[in-house]
């Protein structure tokens, strides 16, 4: 399926009331931005939704639309989706994670003459905004818990996507070794099935179809009550290579560290295959990414190096700790319990924090106390610390390893020095 190279601008269709709304989001933003309030996408999208509540579905209109839903991954997954979709066209993409309607609103409105919108989708309202933008592509990554007091359990998630996709006309790419994805986006029309992986499988024991206990010999997994199981996949991440539906091997070569990222690339590369986009050329774009919106990215403080790491729940944790350098490395960690982290912090307990046994670890943020509890109960030595700065004064030698969840993650990056 290729973009419409004769397709409109979505500016250029709207109506008075539309053109309105988007004057009046931007000005909204613009404001945010002069007070230091962040970018600004989300009240700019609250105003103009206000003012014409059908905006979202408005301009989208013209725009290939790709969604990317997920509860790990799909910010770096949009991004490796954008850079590798620019080789059929320009894109517009809300890179900044502003996921929920808000703020896709804002990004899209902002398309000017794009082709494609690549958009990542908070999972509780992949349904709305797959509605309102007749997305042509849509990503289904994985499914963990997440945010216990806000988000559903996660096989009830699972439904709303079931029941809320059942009759999308959009491509759908989804992760076949992930039970819960796969019963999502089985009542889907046209599937991709990717062989992306799922290390962290504590949320995919019981069987989304009966309820019936899953059996998982090496990477495949079946119900023997109902027969549901895994799908043969079309497209397979096989060490450092994405194997096509052909058979052909391409090789990966970011500079995004960890398997998950390898698992990102490998189903972008079947995103976009979609459009016509060749895999090799896909991956070789997928080359430039550094860092997304912050991850990754090495910073300098008080002259020490330190690694920032997002994970915001116990399968982003997992993954995260296949990333840190060996012991003794340094680590610090840090989380809150704000509204956007989710306040119920029971997760903690669900997090393998025995493997830093023997990192020196540093503890902050609003809820480091709890996490405290949880490091002691571990058997990991730890020192409780008010700030980053604090933390590399009293750290030994070595790069440290800063791992904070969503709004920690935020705070720390307002806190540290210039990237390198």
């Amino acid at each position: 399926m290729s973009a419409h190279p004769d397709s409109a601008a979505p500016s250029a269709s709207l109506n008075a009331r539309a053109k309105l709304a988007v004057t009046a989001g931007k000005a909204a933003a613009a404001v945010s931005r002069a007070a230091g309030r962040g970018s600004g996408s989300v009240i700019g999208g609250r105003v103009a939704l206000k003012l014409d509540p059908d905006l979202l579905r408005r301009v989208s209109e013209g725009l290939d639309v790709v969604l990317v839903s997920a509860t790990n991954g799909k910010t770096t997954t949009t991004r490796l989706i954008a850079e590798a979709l620019k080789a059929a066209g320009p894109v517009v993409s809300n890179a900044l994670g502003a996921n929920m309607p808000a703020g896709i609103t804002s990004a899209l409105a902002d398309s000017g003459e794009a082709r494609f919108g690549v958009i990542e989708v908070d999972e509780k309202y992949l349904n709305m905004v797959a509605r309102d933008t007749n997305p042509k592509a849509i990503a289904l990554l994985n499914l963990s818990r997440d945010q216990l007091d806000r988000s559903s359990e996660t096989r009830m998630l699972a439904e709303k996507w079931r029941e809320g996709l059942a009759g999308t006309e959009a491509v759908v790419i989804a992760n076949a070794d992930d039970p819960l994805v796969t019963w999502a986006a089985s009542s889907c029309k046209k599937v991709i099935w990717v062989a992306a992986g799922q290390a962290y499988k504590e949320d995919a024991w019981s069987c989304p179809s009966c309820g019936g206990v899953m059996q998982r010999p090496d990477e495949e997994w079946f119900c023997p009550s109902c027969g549901f199981r895994r799908p043969q996949p079309h497209w397979a991440l096989q060490g450092e290579f994405v194997v096509d539906p052909q058979g052909n091997p391409w090789p990966i070569r970011l500079q995004l560290p960890g398997r998950a990222n390898l698992s990102n690339a490998t189903s972008t590369a079947a995103v976009v295959s979609v459009f016509g986009v060749h895999p090799q050329i896909a991956l070789q774009r997928m080359e430039s990414v550094q860092a997304v919106a912050g991850r990754y990215e090495s910073v300098l403080v008080n002259g020490r190096e330190v690694r920032l790491l997002l994970a915001k729940n116990p399968a982003g944790w997992l993954e995260t700790f296949s990333l840190i350098d060996p012991a003794p490395a340094p680590v610090v960690l840090s989380v809150n319990a704000l509204s956007a982290d989710g306040t119920d912090t029971s997760w903690l307990w669900d997090v393998d924090y025995e493997r830093l046994v023997g990192h020196p670890v540093f503890v902050m943020g609003q809820r480091k106390l709890d996490l405290a509890v949880r490091l002691e109960v571990a058997g990991v030595q730890f020192q409780v610390v008010d700030s980053i700065q604090q933390a590399v004064a009293m750290a030994p030698q070595g790069r440290i390893e800063a791992i904070a969840n969503y709004t920690a993650f935020q705070q720390l990056r307002r806190d540290v020095a210039t990237p390198n």
